[in-house]
């Protein structure tokens, strides 16, 4: 039990790494936002769809789930959108902590949605991550793009946060691999217009960055996160997952040269203890 514990905690520290790659790559991608969203869904659908066949994998879903899965492929839309414009409008830290909101609306509303417990601890935690969040963040001046940029940010961890309410008891009925698939079939099919407003040309540049989104970000990534989910409630999942940013960061810094300043290392050290709680406790929960 405590070897399952233990790997399950690697998984979604693995889950996050790969995810953390999006901060740098929206940055770097040179596309209008749902160019680059629809580009990404199709191309990671493509390699989920190859994948799941290779696999044995069903793709059938039952009627009832329909209206579930179809939601959450529209929120998972929505919350790629909004974080690329919060990365357009600020950079790495600013864009990838604005959605770390996210802990806290689903602290808040998995109790509600899902009619579980509600935990104290979860709010203290989640007050932990948002103040570590406030030492990341460079200091911000409200007349210029971080003010939009952050509500980009957090409007997109609603739509995040309620998508992974709305997937919790899915997890276990359906492949991970086979759900992503339909969310970025969804996400794809809504965004392929747009791909028509830039020239090919403009695309086929991209595709090293489009490509990195598609497999490492969203095909290998998601898929991962989305397994973590059998494992762990939602809260603590979002809780656990709040390493991305310092991971994100990282990244930004070595491939973009954005030079995390001594704030955002006591805004990672407060995050790092969120997840370092959690980890306690939810193994002493197991």
């Amino acid at each position: 039990m405590k070897n399952n514990h233990f790997q399950h905690l690697l998984e979604i520290n693995l889950a996050m790494l790969f995810i953390s790659t999006s901060g740098a790559l929206g940055r770097y991608v040179q596309l209008p936002v749902p160019v680059a969203i629809g580009a990404r869904a199709i191309l990671a659908f493509i390699a989920l769809f190859l994948y799941c066949k290779w696999k044995g994998f069903g793709l059938k879903i039952d009627k009832k789930d329909t209206g579930v899965i179809l939601l959450s492929g529209l929120l998972m839309g929505t919350h790629w959108i909004a974080y690329f414009y919060a990365l357009k409008l600020s950079n790495v830290a600013i864009g990838m902590l604005s959605i770390f909101t996210y802990p806290v609306i689903t602290a808040l509303l998995e109790p509600v949605l899902l009619k579980t417990k509600f935990q104290l601890l979860h709010i203290l935690l989640a007050v932990l991550v948002l103040t570590g969040m406030y030492f990341l963040s460079p200091t911000l001046n409200f007349e210029d793009s971080y003010t939009l940029a952050i509500g980009f940010g957090v409007f997109s961890a609603l739509a995040y946060a309620l998508r992974n309410i709305l997937l919790k008891k899915k997890v276990s009925k359906y492949n991970g691999s086979m759900l992503m698939t339909y969310q970025t079939a969804i996400v794809g099919v809504l965004l392929f217009p747009f791909l028509f407003t830039v020239t090919s040309g403009a695309i086929v540049a991209q595709w090293h960055v489009l490509v990195a989104l598609a497999i490492l970000t969203t095909a290998i990534g998601h898929t991962l996160f989305l397994m973590t989910f059998k494992h762990f409630n939602i809260t603590t999942v979002s809780i656990l997952s709040s390493i991305q940013p310092v991971y994100g960061i990282i990244i930004g810094a070595v491939f973009l040269s954005e030079i995390p300043r001594g704030t955002t290392i006591i805004g990672g050290i407060l995050i790092l203890s969120s997840v370092v709680i959690e980890s306690i406790r939810s193994k002493k929960a197991t």
